[in-house]
């Protein structure tokens, strides 16, 4: 598990394009994303390196971390 640590998510309609992002990523993978933390926690068995990309590509700067 992995969380990711995401700037500029301020809204419902950013949450929903940073999940989107994630399962494009991985298709395969759990997240949950907590809006007021701006955190997405993350369950992948791909590189999260992967995961970040694509949340970025979807324009929201982030990092992430191994829980």
């Amino acid at each position: 598990m992995y969380e990711f640590e995401i700037q500029n998510m301020t809204c419902g309609h950013c949450a929903s394009t940073v999940e989107k992002a994630i399962k494009t990523a991985d298709p395969e993978a759990s997240a949950s994303i907590d809006l007021g933390a701006r955190i997405a926690k993350v369950q992948t068995k791909n590189d999260p390196a992967a995961i970040k990309a694509a949340i970025e590509k979807a324009g929201y700067p982030s990092s992430f971390r191994q829980l």
